[in-house]
This record gives structure tokens, sequence and C-alpha cells, in this order.
């Protein structure tokens, strides 16, 4: 069994930073792209930012610039520096892995729980 468990979110003040991460865990062979999502109340899931396991990184075009993906494949973390927040950014942030659990198997589409991130004054 796979597990992403996401930590960091909290409050912040627009202009302020946060720094989450996301720890993966249980049977896992190797993973493929990582990549942070968001969703804000209301709106649809969208995607802020993809590491390769190569370390190629994409970004949305709202974050570019304040927002930086990193991850460790020694030890299966991933991060996402915040800079520069804005209200906008206020959503919940889910970890996603593509990985696999054996050398044979097809890659599993993984999840975290979330972690809330609030920006206001």
């Amino acid at each position: 069994q796979v597990q992403l468990v996401e930590s960091g979110g909290g409050l912040v003040q627009p202009g302020g930073s946060l720094r989450l991460s996301c720890a993966a865990s249980g049977r896992i062979f190797s993973i493929n792209d990582m990549a942070w999502y968001r969703q804000a109340p209301g709106k649809e899931r969208e995607l802020v930012a993809r590491i390769t396991s190569g370390g190629i990184t994409t970004y949305t075009d709202s974050v570019k610039g304040r927002f930086t993906i990193s991850r460790d494949n020694a030890k299966n973390t991933l991060t996402l520096q915040m800079n520069s927040l804005k209200p906008e950014d206020t959503a919940v942030y889910y970890c996603n892995a593509q990985l696999r659990i054996q050398w044979y198997t097809a890659n599993i589409n993984s999840w975290g729980q979330g972690t809330q991130v609030i920006v206001s004054s």
C-alpha cells in the first residue's frame, strides 16, 4: 500500500511564504512524475507544478517566478516553495505521484489527502 502525506499548509499573509512537503511511503518500486495540484472552493482541481524524475519542471502561468517545485528521489519526497503568496493562491494543495509498485506493473496515479493553504490578511 502506498501513502502520500502532505504537510506545511497554514495561514499566511499576502506576500508571505510557505513550504509544502510530501512524503511517499509504502511499497514503491519507482516514482515517475510528481506534481502539486490545488483546488479552491467552487473550482476544479488544477495543476500547479510538475517535476519529472529527471528534474524537469513545469508550472502553471499564475505561479511562475513565485513557486518552486523540487524533489528528493532518494527519500521519495516532494516540496513546493511558495513565495509572494496572493489571496488567489488559497486552496487545498494535493501531492500527486505517478509510481510503480513493481517493475512490471503499470503506473499508479496516487494522491495525498491535501493540505489547506489560506492567504489572507
